[in-house]
Order: C-alpha cells, then sequence, then structure tokens
C-alpha cells in the first residue's frame, strides 16, 4: 500500500478525533455522562388499598405512553425505565419507596400517590436537585411554585376545578345560587374557602356550605338544610362517591331542583355510572377527554389501538404525565442541559400551545405548576356515558 496514503488517512482519523474531542470539550460532563444511558422514572403507586382503583390505571397509563416512546427508540437514543412500587395508599410507605427507589436507581423523573407524601417528600426533592415530580393530587397547596419548585401536577387544581364549574355556571344561569358540599377532610375543606370568594365576584351567591364526614353516612339532616336553601346547582368535593348519590336521591325525594356537580375524584365513567337513575344528569369537570370520546384527537386513538376496553381517567392521568415528563426531558436534551430537577422544571414551563393530541381538547400553556384548563361532562345514563356539557374553559 501507498505510504503516503496512509500517511494521508492517518492525519485525517487524526484531524477528525480532535474535532470530536474539541466538540465534547464544549459539552458538560454532565451531559456527556448521560451518554445514552436510561432514564429512571421511579413511582410510589396504590396499586392495592383503598386508591386501588386509580393507582391501577395510573400505572397502565405510564407504561404504555413509555411503551411508545420506547419503541420508538426513547428520548433522543435514551430509553426510559420505569420503577414502580405499591404503596397500599399509606404516607409512610410511600415514603419508604421513595427512598428505596432513589437509592437504588439514578432517579429523574417521578410519580406520587397523595397530598400528604407530596408535602412530606419535597424537601427531599429539593436536597436531591435531580427530580420532577407528579403525581395523584391536584391539592391547591402544591400549586405553589416557590414552595414546590420540582413538582407540577397533570390538570387544574381543586380550587381551579371549582373556578371552572364556577365560570360555567355563571354562564348558563347569572346569579345562581350554588350550594358546596364537602367532606370533613384537608381534601374536602380544600378549595372552599377561595371557591365562595370567587363565587361571588362572578356575581353567584353561595347560601349554604354542608360538611360531612367522608363515605357512606346518614345525610338526611343535611339533606332538609339543603332543601331550605334551594341551591340552582350543588357542587360536591372531597368524595369518591358516597355519600353523593343519597344526597341526589333523597333531594330529589324532597322535590329539589338543583342541579348537582362533581370534581375530578368523583368523574370517572364507571363511578358516575354506580348512581344509577339518580346520577342521570350528573355533571362535574374533567382536565381531559374521555376514553369513549368520539371527538378527533390521535393519542386517544392509539390509546383505543392499544386497549379496547375502557380505561379511566386515572390511565389518562398516568398517561398524559408519562407525556408531559418526557417532553421535559426532550427539551433539556435538546438544549444540552444535565436532567436536574430544575431544568426539568424550566424545560416543562416552555411549554407553550402544546398539543397533547387531543386528550386535552385545547393547545395547553403551563407557566406554573398546573395546567388550569377544564370542560364539564354530563352523565347520559342511557348511552352509560359522559357527554360535552361546555366548551373546553381555560382560566
Amino acid at each position: 500500500m501507498n505510504p503516503q496514503r496512509i500517511s494521508s488517512r492517518r492525519r485525517s482519523l487524526m484531524l477528525g478525533a480532535a474535532a470530536a474531542g474539541a466538540t465534547a470539550l464544549t459539552q458538560p460532563l454532565s451531559v456527556l455522562a448521560q451518554g445514552a444511558e436510561e432514564i429512571i422514572l421511579g413511582g410510589s403507586i396504590p396499586m392495592t388499598g383503598v386508591f386501588a382503583f386509580a393507582g391501577i390505571g395510573i400505572n397502565a397509563g405510564i407504561q404504555d405512553y413509555l411503551k411508545i416512546v420506547n419503541d420508538a427508540g426513547g428520548v433522543k437514543g435514551r430509553k426510559i425505565k420505569y420503577v414502580p412500587e405499591d404503596t397500599g395508599y399509606k404516607v409512610d410507605v410511600s415514603v419508604a419507596t421513595f427512598k428505596k427507589i432513589t437509592s437504588q436507581n439514578k432517579v429523574n423523573l417521578y410519580y406520587g400517590d397523595s397530598t400528604g407524601f407530596a408535602k412530606t417528600i419535597n424537601p427531599e426533592l429539593d436536597r436531591n436537585g435531580n427530580i420532577l415530580m407528579t403525581g395523584a393530587s391536584f391539592a391547591t397547596e402544591l400549586n405553589d411554585p416557590k414552595k414546590y419548585p420540582n413538582q407540577f401536577m397533570v390538570g387544574p387544581d381543586y380550587t381551579e376545578m371549582f373556578g371552572i364549574l364556577l365560570n360555567h355556571i355563571a354562564k348558563e344561569k347569572p346569579g345562581a345560587k350554588v350550594a358546596f358540599v364537602y367532606s370533613d377532610s384537608e381534601f374536602g375543606r380544600d378549595p372552599i374557602e377561595s371557591s365562595e370568594a370567587l363565587a361571588k365576584k362572578l356575581g353567584l351567591s353561595v347560601p349554604i356550605k354542608i360538611m360531612t364526614p367522608a363515605g357512606s353516612v346518614d345525610v338526611s339532616t343535611e339533606v332538609i338544610k339543603l332543601r331550605r336553601a334551594a341551591p340552582d346547582y350543588t357542587i360536591f368535593h372531597g368524595y369518591i362517591l358516597a355519600p353523593i348519590p343519597e344526597f341526589i336521591t333523597q333531594g330529589k325525594q324532597q322535590g329539589m331542583t338543583s342541579k348537582w356537580m362533581g370534581t375530578f375524584w368523583t368523574m370517572d365513567s364507571s363511578t358516575v355510572m354506580k348512581m344509577g337513575e339518580v346520577g342521570d344528569g350528573f355533571m362535574g369537570v374533567m382536565p381531559f377527554r374521555y376514553y369513549y370520546d368520539t371527538e378527533k384527537a390521535p393519542m386517544l386513538e392509539k390509546i383505543r389501538a392499544m386497549r379496547s376496553e375502557y380505561q379511566s381517567t386515572a390511565y389518562i392521568q398516568g398517561f398524559l404525565a408519562t407525556m408531559l415528563f418526557t417532553e421535559s426531558v426532550k427539551r433539556c436534551l435538546d438544549a444540552g442541559k444535565p436532567l436536574t430537577g430544575p431544568n426539568l422544571k424550566a424545560a416543562l414551563n416552555t411549554l407553550k400551545d402544546f398539543d397533547t393530541g387531543g386528550l386535552i381538547g385545547v393547545p395547553i400553556t403551563i407557566s406554573g405548576n398546573s395546567i388550569p384548563v377544564g370542560r364539564v361532562y354530563k352523565a347520559d345514563m342511557k348511552a352509560q356515558k359522559m357527554v360535552a356539557a361546555s366548551d373546553w374553559i381555560k382560566l
């Protein structure tokens, strides 16, 4: 072989290596170290216990979106690995699970199961510095970027949910009387005081507020009080199902003509349908579309292709959370930034008019910790479906 050709080729290879080295030096070492290693999404997921109905759906939604991403090659060539553990919906178990998963893995994304867990683990997120977290909670307190800088929620907070309902009511019946019925719990009390102030601001009145224990209880005395207040609308919050059907049944028996409404955790289709005939016309706020919605939504079509049977709103929540996690990772890596909690959150906050593939019916912008968008749906018991009762409402 010609020695001159060998020498020329060697020089070319050396120059190429030098150029690659120069390029490498312009990248932060932390970005280079990330290479093509897996990105870890940890999860404290309630697969058993009182919240298992949601945890099972959330878990499936996370898995399905990751399958779509990883089957397409991951995010910039990096696969996302999901590492969940069951918590039974107990805060101490959720915290122990978080510590176990984060000690055994380099975690950048985390899904939590409750408000209690989110509040307890927040200082640890700050100390760790590498994790962006979301979860099942829509607690108003968590919608504070200064206090919870490494966190976001997949929808409006509970106060914003009331805001969506109250804006709908003010449009449908200006000056309406609205009753608030809520559970004696942190969950139940969360939006009540601020929502009463908003109602007045919108020209609505709140003639009565009723607090009850959560779950199945005798509400006959409370129904009498509610009937006397004669509200045009009654909003329930802080319950999953009971005692909502009892209120509606007894209220109708006593001649009440109120329209009945709920917030997210009551509004899964399978939950509302358990109300039976009395639940016909029951309304509430939903941050995203139902599995069976017929309006154009490419991502819903993908979900239906993957799973032919009805998937809960908790499933959609888990699926959408993972979409937003993935988009944050992509934007971080595109910018050549290491995957830290602050960088991931800053990337999330660059989402402006973002298309969720139709899961949410309008483009979304995330400027803080929540997505203050939702729609009012109404129960059609004959069709056994929730149907749209409003346009999408942005606060």
